[in-house]
């Protein structure tokens, strides 16, 4: 009995998706793309630093993380404090955004993405990940 009224229960649904008229693709206005969020290896983003390309670092950690180490040249911003209109010119630089483990710069990245409607960029697995690489931080 169950089964038949779960089977039944699924045609139901199935046919009255499949009974929906759908319009001729003429029809359907384009839905705006939505910015995406990108994050890039610690190895990649250190090759970069190195050949010399112009990147804006953006630490979204609070000031008290980012004096304990952060990234050569890297601004800091805490992530309550992220404004992406408000975030200093970046003069023809990438901008990437990092903090301790990614979820916060993540977060920054979405806000960024929305905002300007661009692809945003941070840094997979946070200083974190580029600490275990071995790649260098400086400290105040």
């Amino acid at each position: 009995m169950r089964h038949a009224l779960l089977a039944g229960l699924a045609a139901t649904m199935l046919g009255a998706c499949s009974a929906q008229a759908r319009p001729a693709d003429d029809d359907v206005a384009e839905a705006p793309a939505r910015a995406v969020v990108e994050t890039i290896a610690p190895g990649t983003l250190a090759t970069r630093i190195a050949a010399g390309e112009p990147i804006q670092l953006i630490d979204v950690r609070t000031p008290e993380e980012f004096a304990q180490g952060h990234l050569a040249g890297a601004i800091n911003i805490p992530l309550g404090e992220f404004d992406p209109e408000a975030l200093p010119d970046p003069r023809g630089s990438e901008r990437i955004l990092y903090c301790r483990s990614d979820r916060r710069s993540g977060i920054a990245a979405e806000r960024l993405a929305a905002a300007s409607g661009m692809a945003a960029l941070h840094l997979d697995g946070g200083i974190l990940a580029w600490e275990a690489s071995d790649f260098p931080v400086e400290r105040d």
